[in-house]
């Protein structure tokens, strides 16, 4: 573990946990959903400092402590960290004092990344519109943009409703009021 921040877990070399967490499930859980990430097209070491990040009781970690933890370079965590922070997933913040940059992970880290999916359905809904336009409704390319363009805004549609039932369900578990 690191002096510095010592809930990233799998960090360091003494082969324990003070806080009675093992680190190799910790790391193995990492990995693995990193994997997942990777699978969809994330980029390798994007998924793993969004994982380790996400792992911290924190959830934020020093490039030093990043890079310790993953058994990787400061460049790597640097691309990393690049390429987090362009689509809004972790920030950059620095403690008064300190030269040390920190990464940190949203804490609507999800929430804030379906709202930027929305606005990439509404560039494609507008794309695939002039397609339609540009193919004739009436062809079968055109018909089958317009059924794409439908899906878009059903998905729109459930999606607005979704983060209201999110929103509540949220204050929920934020007032520790729980219902399944």
């Amino acid at each position: 573990m690191t002096e510095e921040d010592p809930d990233i877990a799998g960090a360091g070399s003494d082969g324990g946990a003070a806080d009675g967490r093992d680190p190799e499930a910790v790391h193995r859980f990492i990995e693995r959903f990193a994997g997942m990430l990777i699978e969809t097209g994330w980029p390798r070491m994007g998924a793993r400092v969004f994982i380790t990040l996400l792992a911290t009781d924190g959830g934020r970690a020093s490039s030093a402590e990043l890079a310790e933890s993953l058994q990787v370079s400061p460049a790597a965590i640097s691309g990393a960290v690049r390429f987090l922070t362009q689509l809004g997933l972790a920030g950059r913040e620095r403690e008064p004092g300190s030269r040390r940059d920190y990464y940190r992970v949203q804490d609507d880290v999800w929430y804030e990344a379906i709202g930027r999916r929305d606005q990439i359905l509404q560039r494609w809904r507008s794309s695939l519109q002039t397609g339609v336009e540009a193919l004739g409704p009436d062809t079968p390319a055109g018909q089958r943009l317009e059924e794409t363009l439908s899906f878009f805004e059903f998905i729109d549609a459930e999606m607005s409703d979704m983060v209201l039932r999110w929103r509540a369900k949220r204050a929920e578990l934020r007032a520790g009021t729980r219902t399944g």
